[in-house]
């Protein structure tokens, strides 16, 4: 009889040693997986209490969590309570071996220290012991040590438990042989899960690095989008959570689990990495003309070399009268060069603002810069020439922004090269929507985007999120080469136009709207002046 009791208390141990070995894999928080460790230890032993180290890189033993049952101690973990006690160190100051310290002995000498009485023991310090015995009125007893070695055999932390407890008596009893032989393996388990946590989470830490990285690249590459790549998940993160904390309106079913949110963070980050490849030439043209420089200061020596040329010519034609016997009027010679050199002035002063770019052009400006075009002076070698060249008509007659149809290509490129790149990685399971989110911020609802013309039924709700976000940082940007920076009232009216004509996501956009996200992101990111009163009922498309 007392055979099978004891065979069926073994199974239950192995059973439950077990259970704690699946629970130990399935863990993927720091505290709680250690919690699992030492409490499972406890329970295996019966111990009253216990205590969990881990090695530090400086070679000493930090305190993780401490528990004595019958003190209702509870330090460590995820209780929020922080133990007061300084780490030990494994070695002296004069580097030799912490051997006094049984659990510095444990690390040391990568064995077990199995003690019945510590009161009794030769050859361990337990002067400490006796003080906080004294101090609780407690008595520290038997003592089981066992050190946390990994599968590369290395040891990175120490199980340390205290006073088992017989359940028949509720004596204090040493720890048995079996007892040793569960925690070493529970330790052995504990020591592989708490390396692969540590890994995983170095490799998670240096893969977001690697992000941030690259995102920082893209942004000092060119002054003119510096911060965007941070700013972007910035605001998709915002949106993110106004939409899982939705309780009305057609999002109010929308939700995100905690590696889905980190999936769309991580896609938020990467959502520009193709201008990797974009040339700066194109990324920082900040007006039309500019090409390694700004070839607005050529026209404008240019016209000031025509306004010579015209006076010079007209002064000629008037002292030829003069010469012929004809009348000469001066003051209307000099009301006439007054005019040419105005006129010239005039166009000088256009040219100079049309080369700035605009949001549209007129059709009256266009017509103007073909006829300046076609105005003609002398150049070095004494040809008459067309004012501007063919190029630099090209490029003035820009309607929106700086950039040609062929340069716009060149930075619209950028998007197919991030899919591309993306597309190429081999994600895990929990990141493979990362490509979908990142690609998918200069789409329309319409179909109308790129690079693959999706529509709004063909795109996820988050990769919607995204091209709202970065729009709306594009507007407010004070650092783009071609606008200044405009205020909230002037993007929201600008991002209501584009609702209306089917370029974001209606829902996304009143969400937007209604929740105050944008008003949360300019109090973090937007310059004073640029945060003005919005009259929300005002803006095109919202549905207040």
């Amino acid at each position: 009889m007392q055979t099978s009791i004891v065979n069926a208390n073994v199974l239950n141990q192995l059973d439950r040693l077990n259970s704690i070995g699946i629970a130990l894999s399935a863990e993927h928080d720091n505290n709680r997986l250690l919690e699992i460790i030492l409490m499972g230890a406890k329970e295996l032993t019966n111990a009253d209490g216990g205590t969990l180290y881990t090695v530090t890189e400086e070679a000493t033993l930090k305190f993780e969590i401490l528990r004595t049952l019958s003190l209702n101690i509870a330090m460590g973990g995820s209780t929020g309570k922080d133990i007061p006690f300084p780490t030990l160190p494994i070695y002296l100051e004069d580097g030799k071996p912490n051997n006094n310290m049984v659990a510095a002995y444990s690390v040391i000498n990568a064995t077990t220290v199995n003690i019945p009485d510590a009161y009794l023991t030769e050859g361990f310090d337990f002067s400490g012991t006796r003080q906080f015995d004294e101090k609780m009125g407690y008595r520290s007893k038997s003592f089981l040590t066992v050190p946390m070695k990994n599968h590369e055999n290395e040891i990175i932390g120490v199980l340390q438990l205290i006073n088992a407890i017989d359940p028949q008596t509720n004596e204090i009893i040493a720890f048995s042989e079996s007892h040793q032989h569960l925690v070493e393996s529970l330790a052995s388990q504990a020591a592989v899960a708490l390396t692969n946590h540590h890994l995983i989470k170095g490799l998670k830490g240096l893969f977001e690095s690697f992000i941030k990285l690259i995102a920082d690249a893209i942004d000092e590459k060119s002054p003119y989008t510096g911060g965007h790549c941070q700013r972007v998940p910035e605001l998709t993160m915002m949106l993110a959570e106004a939409a899982i904390k939705a309780d009305a309106g057609p999002l109010k079913d929308f939700a995100m689990s905690e590696k889905e949110i980190y999936e769309l963070k991580i896609a938020a980050w990467l959502h520009d990495c193709g201008k990797v490849t974009t040339p700066e030439y194109v990324m920082d043209k900040a007006t039309k003309l500019e090409t390694i420089f700004d070839r607005i200061h050529l026209i404008d020596h240019r016209f000031d070399l025509m306004a010579t040329q015209r006076e010079n010519a007209y002064l000629r034609k008037m002292l030829l009268q003069d010469r012929s016997g004809a009348m000469v009027n001066i003051k209307q010679i000099n009301h006439d060069i007054t005019v040419i050199k105005k006129q010239l002035d005039d166009d000088k002063n256009f040219i100079r603002k049309v080369n700035f770019g605009s949001e549209s052009m007129k059709p009256a400006d266009l017509k103007r810069i073909r006829d300046i075009a076609h105005y003609e002076y002398l150049n070095d070698s004494g040809h008459t020439v067309k004012f501007l060249s063919v190029d630099e008509v090209y490029n003035l007659t820009i309607e929106r922004g700086t950039l040609t149809p062929e340069e716009r290509m060149v930075i619209n490129n950028h998007i197919v090269v991030t899919i591309n790149m993306l597309e190429s990685l081999p994600y895990p399971k929990d990141l493979r929507r990362v490509p979908e989110y990142a690609g998918g911020h200069h789409e329309r609802m319409d179909g109308k985007g790129y690079p693959k013309g999706l529509t709004r039924d063909q795109m996820s709700i988050p990769a919607r999120m995204m091209g709202i976000a970065d729009i709306f940082e594009a507007l407010t940007s004070k650092d783009r080469p071609y606008k200044k920076a405009k205020t909230l009232s002037e993007t929201l009216y600008i991002l209501g136009k584009m609702q209306l004509d089917n370029h974001v996501d209606p829902d996304i956009f009143d969400l937007f709207i209604r929740e105050k996200v944008y008003l949360r992101y300019a109090e973090k990111f937007l310059e004073p002046h640029q945060i003005d009163d919005v009259d929300e009922s005002s803006i095109p498309g919202y549905q207040v």
